[in-house]
Order: structure tokens, then C-alpha cells, then sequence
């Protein structure tokens, strides 16, 4: 018995990256997070159809979005909340510290869409809000001297949620590279 034989007849090729040990029964590849659309292989996109479906996301990823929230809640825990309490000289209540939270969340968006396999740029901006309802009303909280009103730390967490989806379409597009060059 050839146990490799008898799994190359039974495993699906991506119709996107090409990876050719997905399961028989994966819906998504295991590379890169594409749908398989045919898992035999009947129908095949043309290359026009691909090259527009690049960068489009098709669903969002529960595993992805733990991830992302995850690493948005610690690098917000730690940045904006923690690193306070290491540096007393750094004091980032209410409106200095949602002026941190945009360039951290930023950052989060941007290292989850670099590492996520596939297209995975919705998954961070969902994390960055539930990591922002929390967040923003801390900071409410804890503002002493510099206050600011709330409707403007709604508009800055809003702002935060923005740049964490652009982000993270900046990481995914550094992950998958330039477009192939079209032949002409």
C-alpha cells in the first residue's frame, strides 16, 4: 500500500494559488484561504476572472477574527493601558491615549492582514471595534485634565476602525505581492 499515491488521487488543487494537498472535502485552501469553488476540478475561471477576484475577500473567517482580536486587544492592552504604568511619564488619558489607539490599531490591521493566508482584511476592522468599544470607554474614564467630549472619542474610534480596515489591506497586498505581469 503507497499511502502518497492513494492521497494525490483524493486531494483538490486551488484554482487560485495552486496548492495541491487540500482535502477532498476543504472548502477553503489551506495555502491561501481561497473558496474552492470545484472540488473536482470541472469548472476552471479564466485568468481575467482571476486577476479581478485578487484582492476581494469572500467571507469572513471566525479563526481569523479571534486572531485579530487578539492581537489588537494585546498590542492595545499593552500600548496604550500598560506602557503608562511602566513610564509614569507617558500619560495617554482620554484624548492622548485615543490619539495612541489609532496608530496601534493601524499597526494590528497591518501585521494580521500580512500573516492571515488568503484575503483576510474585514476580520481585523471587526476586532478593532470590539476591541474599541472597551477601549474608548476607559479612556471616557479615566480623563482628568485633558478632557475631551464624547462624541469626539466615538469619531476618533471610528477613525481608529477606518485605518485598522486599511491596514489591513495594505498587509494583505504585501502578503500576495504585485499583480503577475499580464500576457499580451
Amino acid at each position: 500500500m503507497v499511502p502518497s499515491r492513494a492521497m494525490a488521487a483524493k486531494t483538490v488543487v486551488c484554482a487560485s494559488c495552486g496548492f495541491n494537498k487540500n482535502a477532498p472535502n476543504a472548502v477553503r485552501c489551506a495555502s491561501c484561504g481561497a473558496k474552492l469553488d470545484d472540488p473536482l476540478g470541472k469548472g476552471k475561471r479564466s485568468r481575467e476572472d482571476e486577476m479581478a477576484r485578487r484582492y476581494q475577500q469572500e467571507g469572513v473567517s471566525v479563526q481569523w477574527l479571534l486572531i485579530a482580536f487578539l492581537v489588537q486587544g494585546v498590542l492595545t492592552a499593552a500600548l496604550v493601558f500598560g506602557l503608562p504604568m511602566v513610564l509614569p511619564m507617558l500619560d495617554f488619558e482620554g484624548q492622548n491615549g485615543m490619539l495612541v489607539c489609532i496608530p496601534v490599531w493601524f499597526l494590528g490591521g497591518l501585521l494580521v492582514g500580512m500573516i492571515s493566508p488568503g484575503r483576510t482584511f474585514v476580520e481585523p476592522a471587526l476586532a478593532s471595534m470590539l476591541v474599541a468599544i472597551p477601549s474608548t470607554f476607559l479612556l471616557i474614564a479615566s480623563q482628568t485634565v485633558r478632557t475631551m467630549p464624547v462624541f469626539l472619542y466615538l469619531i476618533f474610534a471610528g477613525i481608529g476602525i477606518l485605518l485598522t480596515l486599511i491596514g489591513a489591506y495594505i498587509g494583505e497586498r504585501i502578503q500576495l505581492g504585485p499583480p503577475p505581469k499580464t500576457a499580451e
